[in-house]
């Protein structure tokens, strides 16, 4: 018994100690330090000025030809093969691995396809991309360069899309030239409008190092970001802001770094504005990749008789029109070749109307069976001689380039109109909304709203009173007898001679294959263009065809715009810019660029 009360006691001793123990206080334990706050980094980005967005950002529609939409293909939309700064072409292998001729009859070239290349929609860069596109082409109107995608007869999917083979009716030397540009098939194909409209606003996929996040027009914004699905090197900007500014407000951005680059239209106003800045921002000239033409009307109308088209000409002086509204371009003497163009040479025959020259213009009227009234007005079996001289609502330079025409025809004795619908509509060469020029040009008209109201067109003249009589509006529309009219330069020249001046034919898929804008066919013109497009250049050939352009005048050239690329010291050194190949331009290799640093 006293060894179990001798346990009970320890047992109490030992509970007593436990529980002072517990009384005694302790630290408490230690709290974890608070998380740091890291800042998160600024993104990296450029501002490059602009005159305007434009109609829309479709390269391969005459009606989207501007320095953005250029700036915007080269940057976001895949190419099979690309121009290094000669102009030549390289293949480019983020997009196909090889492209080669597998078979001369029937011709036949292979694409084997980057299995990495993909739509930032993760959708596969594939055979249906290249079936749109020349789908496309050879259907749609007022498209760009279209020649060589005519000759192709079909076109065929490997390897699950990966490998594409291309078969043409006849030898093609210039297919290295197709497929530039590939727009996302998945989701335009089945779209209604898809080719014009859906590309309007942007471009809803991206194939390149950037892709557009952003199209702001009531503030004249386009925002780039880097393509996180692009699977080669990427870029090393976070973003490119491509805003809109006039000439005062572009020279204050690149003096307080709102602006790192400029890319506007050369001209006096503009070079006046930058004079200010002294010799800290660096000028240089990049003429753009179109020509501007006076294009005339072939198919139907009294411009279809070729000697009022020459009338026309020699009634019209080409300098002061230049002088009015483009001083600071490039002289263009040739329908083939711009002035930029290595081996450009005007191809003007003696004789040709470059000139203004009255007394050839009487000449030519009175054969074609016109006559002068009392009053100097021309006309025909008791009806005055009025045309309808159209230019692109979304272009300000050509509406006034229009109305620059109709005062010298109006003051010459020819009634003119002058109509701004929207480019899509004037360039695809049919009857147009009767749409008159804005009172006074806007910067842009698209970049603030839609196009104009359609209404009567105003007749433009001389500073007395018109003598003119407005076209009326008519439900199906007016025809334009003269348009102002982009020519799109650089690749091969043999393809662009036949896409702007060959008559199209039926081919399998499209029966009826659209016109060219001004509705031109001759006829005896076409072996010669053939023979450029499907054989080796040829000089002797292209100077046959320069001399039957000048003879038949679809057109008559005017002028090459020029861009200036202007940029700080900090910029120069963050991009090494300069005016690029002539076919991608000043913000070809953008993906390469950084942040400009004071």
């Amino acid at each position: 018994m006293r060894r179990i009360g001798t346990i009970a006691r320890a047992a109490v001793v030992l509970l007593l100690c436990a529980l002072l123990a517990a009384c005694v206080d302790r630290p408490a334990p230690q709290q974890p330090p608070p998380p740091t706050t890291v800042a998160a980094a600024e993104p990296t980005r450029l501002v490059v000025g602009i005159d305007a967005l434009g109609a829309g950002f479709n390269p391969h529609l005459l009606a989207h030809q501007s320095v953005v939409t250029t700036a915007l293909a080269t940057l976001v939309l895949p190419s099979v093969f690309r121009p290094d700064a000669t102009g030549t072409l390289h293949l480019d292998e983020t997009i196909a691995t090889s492209a080669r001729v597998v078979a001369t009859d029937p011709f036949t070239v292979s694409y084997e396809l980057n299995v990495k290349a993909s739509w930032s929609s993760n959708a596969p860069i594939a055979a249906e991309d290249f079936v749109y596109l020349w789908e496309q082409m050879r259907s749609q109107p007022g498209v760009v360069d279209a020649a060589g995608y005519r000759l192709i007869t079909d076109v065929r999917s490997r390897a699950g899309g990966k490998a594409v083979d291309v078969v043409f009716s006849r030898p093609y030397p210039q297919w290295q030239q197709l497929f530039s540009g590939l727009l996302p098939a998945h989701i335009l194909k089945d779209a209604p409008g898809s080719w014009t409209g859906a590309l309007a606003g942007g471009l809803p996929a991206s194939g390149g190092p950037f892709r557009i996040v952003s199209v702001d027009r009531a503030r004249g914004e386009i925002q780039l970001t880097r393509n996180d699905q692009y699977w080669a090197t990427p870029a090393a900007l976070d973003q490119i802001v491509l805003r809109r500014v006039d000439p005062t407000t572009m020279a204050d951005g690149l003096r307080v770094g709102d602006v790192d680059v400029a890319l506007p239209e050369a001209s006096p106003m503009v070079r006046q504005a930058l004079s200010a800045l002294g010799p800290g921002v660096r000028v240089q000239e990049a003429p753009q990749p179109v020509v501007t033409d006076l294009g005339m009307r072939a198919d139907g109308g009294p411009v279809s008789d070729p000697r009022v088209r020459h009338a026309l000409a020699w009634l019209l002086d080409r300098a002061a029109l230049r002088a009015a509204v483009a001083p600071d371009a490039l002289v263009a003497d040739a329908f083939g070749l711009a002035p930029a163009e290595p081996g450009y040479a005007p191809t003007a025959p003696a004789g040709a109307p470059v000139h203004p020259d009255p007394g050839a213009a009487e000449r030519a009227f009175t054969a074609a069976g016109y006559v002068r009234d009392a009053d100097g007005r021309w006309g025909r079996d008791g009806q005055p001689l009025r045309l309808v001289v159209g230019a692109a609502a979304e272009r300000p330079q050509d509406v006034r380039l229009a109305e620059a025409i109709a005062a010298q025809l109006d003051a010459a004795g020819v009634g003119a109109a002058v109509v701004a619908p929207p480019a899509v509509d004037l360039f695809a060469g049919g009857p147009v909304p009767p749409t008159p020029p804005p009172t006074s040009a806007p910067p842009t008209p698209t970049d603030a709203a839609p196009g104009p109201t359609p209404a009567t067109p105003s007749s433009t003249g001389s500073s007395a009173a018109p003598t003119s009589t407005p076209v009326p509006a008519a439900p199906g529309g007016v025809q334009v007898d003269l348009l102002v009219l982009p020519r799109v330069v650089g690749g091969d020249l043999g393809s662009r001679l036949a896409s702007d001046y060959g008559c199209p034919h039926p081919t399998t898929g499209v029966a009826e294959p659209p016109a060219t804008p001004t509705g031109f066919c001759f006829p005896a013109l076409q072996p010669l263009l053939y023979r450029l497009l499907t054989e080796p250049a040829d000089p002797a050939t292209t100077a046959a065809v320069e001399r039957v352009l000048w003879a038949q005048l679809p057109a008559l050239p005017l002028f090459e715009p020029v861009t200036l690329v202007v940029s700080t010291p900090a910029a120069d050194a963050a991009t090494g810019i300069g005016p690029g190949p002539l076919q991608t331009g000043p913000m070809t290799g953008a993906q390469r660029w950084v942040q400009p640093t004071e």
